[in-house]
């Protein structure tokens, strides 16, 4: 990256953490974050530009000299605007802003509603579909979305099961199957996402910090099989052994392997209409 990008980068993470008017500590923690990802220079004359209102979106996003560094100023903004809990109506008007501001062309939104009231086996093929999509979209924070979608399916799989959802009943259910800790990077975002639920859970299924290289056909079948393994737990009362769900999670990944060649398709389809700014905002609330 060209170096006289850093400062408008740096400057364009200040204004998402203070788009809604105030910066919290996750938002200052995620600036500081890109600050020293720039090689830690001095931002305090950038930090009173800022605060002073001297500096807009616009001006900074045509001071980037290339694709890369527009992306990466948009994908910050994102992480940033995200990082306190899902964007608020203020936040999100930034993004938007900031995205014309940068070029980058919107695509169709992406609704993630409640499962539907008779089977839930639609339902749980579809987040498959949707999280493996996000294993191959281009924008590499993408995968903050995949936990978040992992720990609402288990919630609304519980709800609809009549279970009281709390943070103890995903993260037993998570440990029991050894899933590991989600990749640092994106940890915070994820956790502050779905209430502080994200400690520990779902990132070894998908590759944790080497989840990329797993791809769409890992992700689709630990969602597929969460879902399904998540079904049975509470249809019985959560009364299921630790052998009892691991003997289900792994007959529900051989099944997911069967599928998922026939839905390959689908998945590819569906990364080419996916929102990331419109799915985090739709997991508003949607699991805590």
């Amino acid at each position: 990256m060209n170096t006289t990008d850093r400062a408008p980068l740096i400057a364009i993470a200040m204004l998402a953490a203070r788009a809604d008017g105030s910066t919290d500590s996750a938002e200052q923690a995620a600036v500081n974050a890109v600050v020293t990802r720039m090689g830690s220079p001095d931002v305090s004359r950038l930090a009173e530009q800022v605060a002073a209102g001297q500096l807009k979106a616009a001006d900074l996003a045509a001071k980037l000299s290339d694709d890369e560094a527009r992306r990466t100023a948009y994908e910050g903004a994102l992480a940033i605007c995200n990082a306190d809990g899902p964007a608020n109506a203020a936040e999100l008007a930034f993004l938007e802003e900031l995205r014309s501001a940068l070029g980058i062309p919107p695509v169709a939104e992406v609704h993630t509603g409640a499962p539907p009231a008779g089977p839930l086996d639609d339902f749980i093929l579809q987040q498959a579909i949707l999280t493996g999509a996000l294993e191959i979209l281009p924008d590499r924070l993408a995968t903050i979305a995949i936990l978040p979608l992992q720990l609402r399916l288990v919630y609304l799989i519980g709800q609809r099961h009549g279970q009281k959802l709390d943070v103890n009943q995903v993260k037993d259910l998570a440990a029991t199957l050894g899933l590991g800790a989600a990749a640092q990077g994106i940890e915070g975002v994820v956790m502050n996402l779905v209430g502080g639920l994200a400690k520990e859970l779902l990132g070894g299924l998908v590759g944790g910090a080497t989840r990329v290289a797993t791809g769409a056909a890992i992700t689709f079948s630990a969602t597929y099989a969460l879902g399904h393994v998540a079904d049975q737990y509470y249809a019985q009362g959560r009364r299921l052994s630790r052998n009892d769900l691991l003997a289900l999670f792994d007959r529900f990944k051989q099944e997911a392997g069967t599928i998922f060649p026939r839905v390959q398709s689908q998945i590819q389809n569906k990364a080419g209409t996916l929102n990331l700014q419109s799915l985090l905002a739709g997991l508003r609330g949607g699991g805590a």
